[in-house]
């Protein structure tokens, strides 16, 4: 399983054929994004159509919601790197989802992660 950042999925949107082509060589079964992806998508739609559009592509990844142990790993994550790296909340819980399954991270913001001792990043 890959957990798929939210830029990523913006890139898709906008008709992004690196990005397009990066996910084709990755095995589809095994995408995964996180529901604080799926809030910040919904929040960012324009419309109630963008929205409906948005809703129908998510329905094609494993949806990962929090749970107790990666709120605990997200609070721990943000006492370390929020005031040292500007680590905000989503991308907090976004990296505790990653490191909770012990699956990488597909991002195109490495370096708003590379400094997460437990997360491994997608290459």
């Amino acid at each position: 399983m890959i957990i798929i950042y939210t830029n990523i999925i913006i890139e898709l949107f906008k008709g992004n054929i690196e990005t397009k082509n990066l996910l084709e060589s990755i095995d589809k079964e095994d995408f995964a994004i996180s529901i604080i992806t799926s809030m910040e998508l919904y929040y960012g739609a324009i419309n109630k159509k963008e929205l409906n559009k948005i809703k129908k592509f998510l329905r094609s990844f494993n949806l990962l919601v929090i749970n107790e142990d990666i709120s605990k790993i997200a609070l721990d994550l943000i006492e370390r790197y929020s005031k040292s790296h500007g680590l905000e909340i989503p991308d907090a819980l976004i990296a505790a989802t990653s490191i909770y399954y012990d699956v990488p991270l597909l991002t195109y913001n490495i370096k708003d992660f590379r400094y997460i001792e437990d997360l491994k990043l997608f290459k």
